[in-house]
């Protein structure tokens, strides 16, 4: 197989509402390097391990997500900031996407956009094994062998290298969009941005 031109990094974060926001602009440009380009996703870790309920970040997160909704048009149910129960911990989905990338590689980003619908307009607790079966039927992955990767000490280690990595190419904000061409790594977008300018960037840093 012939090596791959570059490799576009995506770092971000299942529930991390800008990285929602920028999903169909990402997807015009994983369209637009189809096949040309690698793409790696990396779990930034965006609130891993938090313990803050959902009703108790109400007013922050209303205020972010109606400013994503606003630029990037995607559709927000906002119930679950009410709730009391659920807290605003990251790792689980995060977790759930690097089992995804273990079981069925070609589809972890795929699964990753598809996780952000659930939470943010299904209003699915992500920290649940059976949220995500939903979407393992449609991957076509065993739900067994999710669920023993999902719960197992191994994957809950694993996913601290993802957020290793992060650090180590110097992203602490999401998304990231990194392209990694001819040895060095430059960034195409930080936070939100559109599929133009990024392929703008892109082009510019590669000629």
């Amino acid at each position: 197989m012939a090596q791959k031109e570059a490799k576009i990094i995506y770092v971000g974060d299942p529930m991390c509402s800008w990285c929602y926001g920028i999903a169909p602009e990402f997807s015009k440009l994983e369209d637009a390097y189809k096949g040309k380009f690698e793409f790696e996703l990396v779990m930034g870790g965006l609130r891993p391990y938090n313990e803050q309920k959902m009703i108790e970040l109400k007013d922050f997160l209303t205020t972010h997500w109606h400013e994503v909704h606003e630029r990037s048009g995607q559709e927000f149910n906002y119930g679950i900031l009410d709730s009391n129960q659920i807290s605003y911990d990251t790792e689980p989905p995060s977790r759930a996407t690097i089992v995804v990338r273990q079981l069925n590689p070609e589809n972890e980003i795929s699964f990753f956009k598809e996780v952000q619908k659930l939470f943010y307009k299904e209003n699915k607790n992500m920290h649940l094994t059976e949220s995500y079966y939903p979407l393992l039927d449609q991957f076509g992955i065993d739900q067994n062998e999710f669920k023993k990767l999902f719960e197992s000490k191994e994957f809950k280690e694993k996913i601290k290298l993802d957020f290793t990595r992060a650090t180590e190419l110097g992203v602490n904000s999401f998304p990231t969009i990194l392209i990694e061409y001819q040895g060095n790594v430059s960034a195409i977008a930080r936070g939100y941005s559109t599929s133009e300018k990024m392929i703008r960037r892109v082009e510019e840093i590669m000629n």
